[in-house]
């Protein structure tokens, strides 16, 4: 079971994490991640300045990476997460199976009362101060906010009202997990075909080699598994993650010019060279990615007989190669129309 926590200011997350520990569950924390980043930066502490580079890391790497951050983390077959503040964490969480998402909440002058009580240095001394940072922390009233606990507490799977006591909350989590558990044991859902494959993919790119982009690749048939790939050097030659990158300029038709490092063979083709290799016939298979092939890796595809792409997300210079595809009969696939993300895009 693996436990979501968002909610209001002051609410009482921090009493259920405690509570949930106690019970054996694994903690880990978005905000912790981000202490733990401004640490190494030198950066202080402060809640502008978590917010701050919350907001940074989110345009660089996606509005997920906190997420996918935390979930590195878990290695508990129990596990809460705290912290999440943002609907594309949600999004990355939900990916993980048996995620349920908590929301707590409660009336907020109870909530400016708790806060009171702390009695830090920069929190709100009046409850209409407390108002406006509340709806604020919610992204109530913004247009475009990193920071949208609001959205986040409507797509949870359970609201629980903190308005008494401690032994009060503790008995409402006691039943909502006895709620969960029964659940599961009525609800449970098998993953279809695409999701199996994908799964197995993703478990695959756990091997790759460069930080940029750790992409795995699974090309299947009949609902038999062939070859699988993921992005990493030639064989005998060295690795991004042991001495860089190999960056180089890409011009393009618009006078764009990117960088893309060049160090690394592609998941996508390194499963079809090890099919290769084994001689295995990938005559009308599916191949599994983390995002759309690029144009080479699609010239490729067609040439070695693959039928059907299917892709976690889309690549943002993948126009042309699902053009490719196209024109060659393959059918393209998403289970998201995000744009992945990665470094020095």
């Amino acid at each position: 079971m693996i436990l979501g926590l968002t909610g209001s200011l002051c609410a009482g997350k921090g009493s259920v994490a405690e509570f949930l520990k106690q019970k054996g569950f694994q903690y880990v924390s978005l905000s912790d991640i981000l202490r733990e980043h401004l640490d190494s930066l030198g950066i202080e502490r402060t809640r502008n300045n978590l917010i701050k580079k919350a907001n940074e890391l989110r345009a660089e790497y996606g509005s997920g990476v906190l997420a996918k951050k935390a979930i590195a983390k878990i290695s508990s077959a129990n596990a809460i997460v705290d912290g999440i503040r943002n609907p594309e964490e949600v999004k990355e969480l939900v990916k993980m199976p048996g995620f349920y998402l908590v929301a707590v909440d409660a009336p907020v002058e109870v909530r400016f009362k708790r806060m009171s009580r702390r009695k830090r240095e920069n929190d709100p001394q009046k409850l209409s101060e407390f108002r406006k940072l509340d709806k604020a922390d919610k992204g109530e009233g913004q247009k475009e906010s990193a920071q949208q606990v609001g959205k986040c507490m409507k797509m949870a799977d359970a609201v629980i009202i903190n308005n008494g006591s401690l032994e009060k909350l503790h008995e409402k989590f006691e039943k909502m997990l006895e709620d969960i558990k029964s659940k599961e044991k009525s609800n449970y859902k098998r993953p279809s075909w695409d999701e199996y494959f994908m799964e197995v993919a993703n478990a695959i790119s756990k091997r790759a080699t460069c930080d940029r982009g750790r992409s795995g690749c699974v090309i299947a048939r009949n609902k038999q598994l062939l070859v699988t790939g993921y992005v990493g050097s030639p064989i005998g030659l060295p690795h991004c993650d042991e001495v860089g990158h190999q960056m180089k300029k890409m011009l393009h038709e618009d006078g764009r010019i990117s960088m893309h490092c060049v160090r690394t063979v592609h998941s996508e083709q390194n499963a079809i060279c090890q099919a290769a290799k084994l001689g295995v016939s990938l005559e009308g298979a599916t191949m599994y990615c983390r995002m759309t092939p690029c144009r080479v890796c699609a010239m490729i595809t067609i040439n070695c007989g693959i039928k059907k792409v299917v892709c976690e997300k889309r690549y943002h210079d993948g126009a042309e190669s699902e053009e490719m595809f196209k024109k060659a009969g393959i059918s393209v696939e998403y289970f998201s129309n995000e744009v992945q993300q990665y470094k020095n895009q």
